[in-house]
């Protein structure tokens, strides 16, 4: 071992980095930057190739089968030379933009240390929990670390079954919660994921202030109802034994959809008068991505159990099951360990993005943009007659596009429309049938985030006129 290996300074918890606080930007002289339209020879000559043995590609790669070369920060360059405005952010991972230089050097400095040691503890391990604790809210204290959003909520629903004794749950209609049988019980299911449902899994209606199924005399949404049903439900249709509550704080893969503000506050004080836990599934609205570190604390909702992950280390695999101190006794009682979870390259991304996000201000640059696109696109719902809904919360926004805003009757064929020429222009975003999602990384500005919005206005625009709305 070279003297170097044993050197104080290489024992640090993350090496220092030097970085030009403008590394992010994008010359929006260059940028977005079509050279052919895309997907270009290369893209379509590479994607072709990898589809013979790839298979299971997502909708997104399937409407637009573009082939990346690079990113750094806002920006993502293809094998052709193009060059995009990110509205997607991976698909809400890559928060602080791709390859933030803190970040990198940090996985770089333990992929050349020490990559796996099981679960045992680390400097680097040790410093992250001790963090996590500290910038999350009320007695989030107790967490295991794990490699996928879908084994973060494996793990939530048994540390709730083995907190409560019970073996029942509830979760809501369009929910996404992962893809593994636990997970994918609590969402939509897939006749490919399993035969039926696991049992003791139970689907509920889920508050959508636009397409609200109980109302007040006024026509606003009336979350009592919401609960009235939950209750009756409880009794009719389960046998009680309802350990958790699984929700997604804003729900991610259905489109954005925002719950109205007294929904979290009830729901809560329903839990807690049946003894039933509540569990925030964070994995894509945490930390930072909706200005703040936990989508809950908009509503001042505690909840016993969350998920982290995505964003958590800003494209490196790791999340997190995080429990408050009442419960998280129980993580000992669920064989919560894994082969990869906490693993120190994993520690290192998650602790130097969270230093970032303090370091730089994104939860407030979060905040401060999406209030910056609602602005404007309430004006761009007020100039286009298929956009029917506008959402934003932090870097969390969407735009649900309509055949006809009495009907409300969603126009998928618009919204593949919208993704593909805003795609062709230079935008790289997430379609989701007829709403349109956007996740612009958090170190994104208001220039580069106009940019954006500006071509998603125009292909608006034309897709109006194709379709005979303009």
């Amino acid at each position: 071992m070279s003297s170097a290996d044993t050197d104080s300074t290489e024992l640090s918890v993350l090496p220092s980095v030097a970085y030009d606080p403008n590394w992010c930007r994008a010359d929006l002289s260059r940028v977005p930057h079509i050279v052919g339209e895309p997907p270009g020879p290369e893209s379509r000559r590479l994607h072709e190739a990898a589809s013979r043995s790839y298979r299971g590609l997502s909708g997104q790669v399937r409407l637009f089968p573009v082939c990346w070369d690079k990113g750094m920060g806002v920006v993502l360059e293809d094998v052709d030379g193009n060059s995009y405005l990110d509205f997607s952010s991976g698909i809400y991972v890559t928060s602080l933009g791709h390859c933030h230089p803190k970040v990198s050097e940090a996985v770089a400095h333990w992929a050349k240390r020490l990559m796996n040691c099981h679960d045992f503890t680390t400097p680097v391990k040790a410093a992250l929990v001790e963090k996590l604790a500290q910038v999350l809210p009320g007695d989030l204290q107790g967490m295991q670390l794990y490699d996928s959003g879908t084994v973060a909520v494996e793990a939530a629903l048994r540390i709730c079954r083995a907190a409560t004794g019970r073996t029942e749950f509830l979760s809501c209609f369009m929910d996404f919660h992962g893809k593994t049988l636990g997970s994918a019980s609590c969402a939509r299911m897939n006749p490919m994921y399993a035969a039926t449902r696991m049992p003791g899994f139970y689907m509920l209606p889920r508050p959508d202030t636009y397409r609200p199924l109980w109302t007040r005399n006024d026509g606003s949404l009336d979350t009592e109802a919401y609960l009235a049903y939950y209750d009756q439900f409880i009794q009719e249709g389960t046998t009680g034994q309802i350990a958790a509550f699984v929700l997604e704080p804003i729900q991610g893969w259905a489109g954005t959809i925002t719950p109205p503000e007294d929904f979290f506050p009830k729901l809560r004080t329903f839990c807690d008068e049946r003894g039933i836990l509540l569990v925030a599934d964070e994995v894509l609205t945490g930390m930072g991505r909706t200005g703040r570190w936990l989508c809950m604390e908009h509503w001042d909702v505690l909840p016993d159990v969350v998920t982290l992950g995505k964003g958590l280390g800003n494209g490196f695999p790791v999340t997190a099951c995080v429990a408050r101190e009442g419960i998280m006794g129980n993580f000992d009682r669920i064989s919560a360990s894994s082969s990869y979870g906490g693993n120190p390259m994993a520690c290192a991304a998650a602790l130097a993005s969270v230093e970032v996000i303090e370091e730089e201000g994104l939860l407030e640059n979060s905040r401060r943009l999406g209030e910056v696109a609602l602005k404007r696109m309430l004006k761009m719902k007020d100039e286009h007659a298929i956009i029917g809904d506008v959402r934003a919360k932090g870097c969390l926004m969407g735009i649900e596009l309509v055949k006809d805003r009495a009907t409300k009757e969603p126009f998928e064929e618009a919204g593949a429309m919208v993704y593909v020429k805003a795609f062709r222009k230079g935008l790289a975003w997430i379609p989701a049938g007829h709403i349109l999602r956007m996740s612009p990384p958090l170190v994104m500005n208001e220039e580069e985030l106009a940019v954006g919005l500006d071509i998603i206005d125009e292909a608006i625009g034309e897709t109006e006129a194709e379709l005979g709305f303009a």
